[in-house]
This record gives C-alpha cells, sequence and structure tokens, in this order.
C-alpha cells in the first residue's frame, strides 16, 4: 500500500511537472509574440527564441525539482522511505543527473550553434536578399567560431586532470593514459562541468548588469506606477503648439525670397524632426488612452502596489542573505586556493534560518525556493527590458514592445540562458546545506558515546556531537545532482566570490538610482526619434 501509495505521488508529480512545461511553452510564446516586430518578424527566428527561453525556465525549475527527490526519499524521523531502496534511489538520481546532461547540452547546443546560426543567417538576410544557400554558407562560416570555442573548452575539461599525480618518475605516456583514465570514470561530467563553468562566468557577469539592476528597478516600478495618459498627453499637445510655433517664426525670414543661413536650415531639420516624433508620442498616447488594457492596469492599481512591496522584500532578503554568506566565506574560508569554499555556516543568514523553520509545513520551503529562481529571472528579464542590450559602452538593441527585432530577441534568449546558468550558483551561496541535502534528516546512534562524555565542558560535548553528525550526514544523507556541477575548480568559485560583491554593490547603486527617479512615462522606450512612421501601426495593433 505504501508503495502504492508512493507510485501514486509520483505520477502526480510527474503530471504537475508536464502541466508546467505546457504553461512554461505557454508563457514563452505569449512573451516573444508580446516583444517582437510584426513587421520583421520570421519563423525561424521566433521559434528559436521560443525554444531558447522555454529551455532556460525549465533549467531553472530544475533545481527546486532534484531538491524536493532527494528529500522525499527519506521519513522526517530520519530513515529512508520502504520504496527508496539503494536501486530506486540511484535510479532516481541518475535520472535528475541525466535531466541535468540533456538540458546543460541543448543550453550549448543553443549558445554555440542554434542561436549564432540564426543570428547571422538573418543578419546576411538583411544585407542581401539573394540565393538562401549563399546565406546558409556564410551563417555557418560565422557560426564555426562558436563551435570552435565550444570543442575547446570540453577539451580543456575532459583531459585537463584535477588531481595532479605525486610520481616525478611517471612517463609521459602513464600521464596521458591517467588522463583518459580520469575521463572515462567521470563518464565526460567534468567536460560538460568545466564548459557549463565558463558559461557561467559570462553568466554571472549578465546577472551583475541586468539582474541587479532589474531586481531594484522592477519592484519600485510596480510601486510608483507610471505617469497618466491623459497628463502625458496634455504636456505633448502644449510641446506640439511650440514647437509648431518655431517653425513659423523661422520660415517668415524667407518670405521675402532671402535663402535661410546654414543654422536656420540646421534649426529647421531639428525642429522638423522634433515635430514628427511628437506626433507619434500623441498617436501612441491617444491608442493607450482608448485601450482597454490601460484601464485594466489602472483597476488593478493596488495589487501592483502589493506586488510590489513583496518584490523590494525578497530582494532585500536575498542581498542579506548573499552579503552574509559572502562574509561568512571571507572570515572562515581557507581563501583564494580554495575557491572561498567553506563547510557548514558559520554567519547565519536569512534564507537559513527560513528554510529550516517552512520544512516543517510542505511544502512551504519549495514553494520559497522556486519564488526565489523564478523572481531571479523575472527581474533578468525586467533589468535587460529596460537597460536595453550593451556591449560595453555601445548599446545594440532596444527591448520594446511589438518593436523588438529578431536579433534583439536571440541576443535577450542567449543572456538568459547564460543567467540561468549562474542561478544555482547564486541559490547555492545563499542556502548551501539545503541546496546539497533538501530538508534530509539523518540517524544519529551516537548517544552513548555522547553521555559517557557527560561529565566533560557543554562545549567539548557539543564539538564531539557536531563532528558525528557530520560523519553520519555524509554517510547517510543523498546530495543532489546540482551539487555536482558546482566547485568541480576552485578558480571559478574565487570568480563568483568576487562576482557576488559585485552583485551586491550594483543592486545598491541600482536601489539608490531607482528611488531617485520619478515616475516612468506611459510609453516609455516606445518612440524613438529613429522611429518609422510605420512603428505606429504595430503599436496601434498590440493595444487593439
Amino acid at each position: 500500500a505504501k508503495m502504492a501509495a508512493a507510485a501514486s505521488d509520483l505520477l502526480t508529480g510527474w503530471c504537475l511537472f508536464g502541466l508546467a512545461l505546457l504553461a512554461i511553452l505557454i508563457f514563452c510564446w505569449i512573451y516573444v509574440r508580446k516583444y517582437q516586430s510584426r513587421r520583421e518578424s520570421e519563423v525561424i527566428s521566433t521559434i528559436t527564441a521560443i525554444f531558447a527561453l522555454a529551455v532556460a525556465l525549465i533549467t531553472s525549475a530544475l533545481l527546486p525539482v532534484d531538491i524536493f527527490l532527494v528529500s522525499y526519499m527519506k521519513n522526517p524521523n530520519g530513515t529512508f522511505k520502504v520504496w527508496a531502496d539503494a536501486n530506486v534511489s540511484r535510479q532516481i538520481e541518475d535520472t535528475v543527473l541525466y535531466g541535468y546532461y540533456t538540458l546543460y547540452s541543448i543550453i550549448l547546443f543553443c549558445v554555440f550553434l542554434w542561436i549564432p546560426f540564426v543570428y547571422f543567417y538573418y543578419e546576411e538576410k538583411e544585407e542581401d536578399d539573394g540565393n538562401t544557400c549563399s546565406q546558409v554558407k556564410t551563417a555557418l562560416k560565422y557560426t564555426l567560431g562558436f563551435i570552435t570555442v565550444c570543442a575547446v573548452l570540453l577539451l580543456i575539461g575532459a583531459f585537463v586532470p584535477l588531481d595532479i599525480p605525486n610520481k616525478k618518475n611517471s612517463t609521459e605516456w602513464e600521464k596521458v593514459k591517467l588522463l583518459f583514465e580520469e575521463f572515462g570514470s567521470s563518464h565526460g561530467l567534468t567536460a560538460l562541468s568545466f564548459s557549463i563553468s565558463s558559461l557561467t562566468v559570462i553568466g554571472m557577469l549578465a546577472a551583475i548588469t541586468y539582474t541587479a539592476y532589474g531586481m531594484s528597478a522592477l519592484p519600485l516600478n510596480l510601486i510608483k506606477g507610471t505617469t497618466s495618459a491623459a497628463y502625458e498627453r496634455l504636456e505633448n499637445t502644449e510641446d506640439i503648439e511650440e514647437v509648431e510655433q518655431h517653425l513659423l517664426r523661422i520660415k517668415s525670414k524667407c518670405r521675402d525670397g532671402r535663402p535661410l543661413s546654414s543654422r536656420d536650415r540646421r534649426a529647421l531639420k531639428q525642429l522638423e524632426e522634433r515635430l514628427r516624433t511628437l506626433r507619434r508620442r500623441e498617436r501612441h498616447l491617444e491608442s493607450i488612452e482608448k485601450s482597454w488594457w490601460t484601464k485594466f492596469c489602472e483597476a488593478i492599481r493596488p495589487l501592483k502596489i502589493v506586488w510590489g512591496v513583496f518584490f523590494i522584500i525578497v530582494a532585500l532578503l536575498f542581498t542579506v542573505s548573499l552579503f552574509l554568506s559572502n562574509l561568512d566565506k571571507a572570515l572562515h574560508s581557507a581563501g583564494f586556493d580554495s575557491g572561498f569554499i567553506i563547510l557548514g555556516t558559520n554567519l547565519t543568514n536569512p534564507l537559513n534560518m527560513l528554510l529550516p523553520v517552512l520544512q516543517r509545513v510542505f511544502p512551504l520551503d519549495y514553494i520559497l525556493i522556486t519564488t526565489i529562481v523564478m523572481y531571479f529571472i523575472f527581474t533578468s528579464m525586467a533589468g535587460i527590458r529596460n537597460m536595453g542590450i550593451w556591449f560595453f559602452w555601445i548599446r545594440l538593441y532596444k527591448i520594446r514592445r511589438g518593436k523588438t527585432q529578431p536579433q534583439a530577441l536571440l541576443f535577450l534568449c542567449m543572456i538568459l540562458l547564460l543567467i540561468v546558468l549562474h542561478t544555482s550558483y547564486m541559490i547555492y551561496s545563499l542556502a548551501p546545506q539545503y541546496v546539497m541535502y533538501g530538508s534530509q534528516k539523518y540517524l544519529v546512534q551516537v548517544r552513548s558515546i555522547v553521555g559517557t562524555y557527560s561529565q566533560l565542558g557543554d562545549i567539548f560535548r557539543s564539538l564531539l556531537y557536531v563532528s558525528i553528525l557530520f560523519l553520519f550526514t555524509l554517510d547517510q544523507c543523498i546530495v543532489t545532482r546540482t551539487y555536482l556541477f558546482l566547485h568541480k575548480f576552485w578558480f571559478f568559485s574565487a570568480a563568483y566570490y568576487f562576482g557576488n560583491w559585485a552583485f551586491i554593490a550594483v543592486f545598491l547603486i541600482g536601489l539608490i538610482v531607482s528611488c531617485c527617479k520619478g515616475k516612468k512615462s506611459v510609453i516609455e522606450g516606445e518612440v524613438d526619434d529613429d522611429d518609422s512612421d510605420l512603428s505606429d501601426d504595430e503599436l496601434s495593433l498590440y493595444y487593439h
């Protein structure tokens, strides 16, 4: 009966996973269709963006599933459940590990092959509307560079030994043989881990740039709201009248047949461009003022404020926990050479305190960890949307509703894929023991030993008890598969440590900037001087 109940629970879990997968695909389709340009949309770029975004969200959702599975195999008293024998637990571990293998391999495929190929193919299609075969060849030529980088990372990860032998008299053949033996024993895990860790460092830089700012900008934008469309329209009308008066004054200078000076001609051209922009703003504001979506947003304004307050609380919880975790590593780790890795926690952070309390009521701890992961992803989306896509000081693309170029969507999805890779390490930094073991308990059969030393001091007995507990934890608890991909290489761990400090600094700067900024315009970023008049039709289609 217990095994049947367990099978029923697992079947229910898989059904919920299928529904979650369907919900992710629907969300990705809506999100991509919401921002992509109607005039420049292509089937291949749309499918690629939806697929890449779905892979990013599914990969981020695998961490809570991994933690749940290792926790579900044990009872609250620390014993394994009847159905969770050695073979079944090994099968579950292997299934999750293969899931990570599959998703991480898909991410490598998307980042190094599929997305670059589609991007360069579309670039060639814009420049040359000629033969499709030549466009494919040119795209493959540029993509070959990405494939070469991926191959180099895999080779380095596969054949660079983690444990260097101490034998000084070993031959070169023995060293090569050792490399192949390590590669075979790891089943490619080290090669994949090195490649993923290399991409995670890039994802760390993207998280510092976009996620840290999005964590401050998204909640405050929800709390402050946007300016009224009617008020903006009134101000825009006044600006139009002022520009028209300037134009009339300049044009009046040439009524008697005299030519305008070069300075007046430049001013006239600038004013005409300004007038076209203001008239586009007028049409957009009119569309927004009459749309049902604006009326709906005004009706749920109190709910937006509540969500904004909730998000800023989560952001502060996240940042304070990350600060205390990094401070713990700075004070108690072995330093740079060890990657600032510590066993256990010496400084308790709010998240580490909250998770054990929530473990008492199923499934509150999983809801919290899932909320943090999803919040990390959605604030990344918000940061990319607000800032656009930059290469150092050069702004490459803007993310705008109904007017985003296909190349920009491909860049957005690639950045999100990289940020998702960094998410697992960020969560591990916040709650290392929870990410490794979940809510597992373990049996301690050493009461007689501790009782033998009852006459000794409390400090000695506590140290003895903790030491024995640690040994029993290693033996009785099952580690998550996520941990296997973390801390394989100490230099990556050191990079993540310094990246966490940079993340905290950028978040605080973004929080100050977001607090000082006023309300956003209701058409923020949707009307630019370089837009064509055809873009007005796209926005009208979006709102109506």
